[in-house]
């Protein structure tokens, strides 16, 4: 099965493409019990110590060493907020990797909403065809056979707060990090300017 659309499914495109995250919100950065209030905007249903957006720090430490890697948002707060809107809910150096989300205005909100969570982000890889991916999500229902060894799932509570979730994003990163490297490394290799060692 191609892991690209046909419009670009091109090698050269593929490998200027940058390597991608799909970041959920909900129970990931924060407690999955989010509310929705005309009064309070978003708030956790959740004990006193939770508090929105708690381990985006957490998150950036992780993502920081790898300035080759973007973010795209697959949350439900870019359906409420657009993905401008969601963005900026996120420390600024998070914010500054964000370069979309799997939904936008020109697509068909009452199908991409009936979708898998899979599903949607499966269509995004399709279209998009990032470099190399994992997404972050504590939803892991029907996803597709081909996407699950691409998902760290979280603890719908406790988020990306606990240590084997932690060590999977770790070894996600450095592997989607390290195809640029020896991409680059090839690329040299063949070079006729290469000193060929």
């Amino acid at each position: 099965m191609s892991t690209c659309s046909t419009a670009s499914n091109n090698p050269a495109a593929k490998q200027h493409s940058p390597a991608v995250v799909y970041l959920d919100f909900d129970g990931v950065l924060h407690h999955h019990n989010v509310l929705w209030s005309t009064k309070r905007g978003p708030h956790l249903d959740a004990s006193a110590h939770d508090v929105l957006f708690q381990h985006a720090e957490l998150l950036l430490g992780l993502i920081r060493p790898y300035p080759d890697i973007r973010i795209v948002l697959s949350t439900s707060w870019v359906l409420k907020y657009g993905c401008y809107g969601a963005a900026r809910r996120l420390p600024a150096e998070l914010r500054a990797r964000v370069i979309g989300a799997t939904f936008h205005s020109k697509m068909d909100r009452t199908t991409f909403e009936d979708a898998f969570r899979g599903m949607q982000v499966w269509g995004d890889v399709y279209r998009r065809c990032p470099r190399d991916w994992f997404a972050i999500d504590d939803d892991y229902l029907q996803w597709p056979a081909w996407c699950r060894q691409n998902l760290v799932r979280t603890h719908p509570e406790k988020g990306i707060n606990v240590p084997e979730t932690l060590d999977e994003i770790r070894l996600g990163l450095k592997r989607i990090s390290a195809v640029k490297s020896i991409d680059y490394r090839l690329q040299l290799s063949r070079s006729p300017t290469s000193p060929g060692w």
